[in-house]
């Protein structure tokens, strides 16, 4: 089973602030969803606050300290390690999307198979990051660039990688 990271990254690697994406990209949204529905996707439960319900279509899986946690239409998890196992059984896809936040990320980066990776050409103010160094050596097998529009906020790039072993 693949596992892919997919996340949105500011110029100075700043991902968010105050539990809030900072950007409005509607072609990148689109992909999201494109890419993770049907799957499961695997998220910290501050991200899961901040979309504020279960994706539809999608195994929700949430990583949380809490053991007696409830959260109508997603599973819970105590460690990413139980999340990845419940993405397995839980799924029939060969693929796991984690999506969020920096803290989950983190534990990711040594599990992850593919990255997608937007890039926002932009800097912007944040108290989330992502540390794009771990991915340094990863092959990009695709890229798309958009351009600002009236749909999108910044010009930004979409970029496919997998780790090379």
């Amino acid at each position: 089973m693949d596992i892919s990271i997919i996340v949105a990254v500011a110029k100075n690697g700043v991902i968010g602030r105050d539990n809030q994406l900072l950007w409005r990209l509607s072609e990148d949204l689109k992909l999201f969803k494109k890419r993770t529905t049907g799957h499961a996707i695997i998220m910290g439960r501050k991200t899961y606050d901040s979309i504020g319900k279960p994706l539809p279509n999608r195994v929700n899986i949430v990583i949380s300290r809490s053991k007696d946690l409830k959260i109508e239409g997603c599973t819970v998890a105590n460690s990413l390690q139980d999340a990845i196992e419940i993405a397995k059984n839980e799924s029939d896809k060969d693929e796991v999307f984690i999506i969020g936040g920096e803290k989950i990320y983190n534990l990711a980066e040594n599990l992850g198979t593919k990255l997608y990776l937007t890039k926002v050409y932009a800097t912007l103010e944040g108290d989330a990051f992502f540390n794009l160094k771990p991915y340094e050596n990863w092959t990009t097998v695709s890229s798309h660039s958009y351009k600002k529009d009236e749909k999108n906020e910044y010009d930004f790039e979409v970029l496919e990688m997998i780790r090379v072993f």
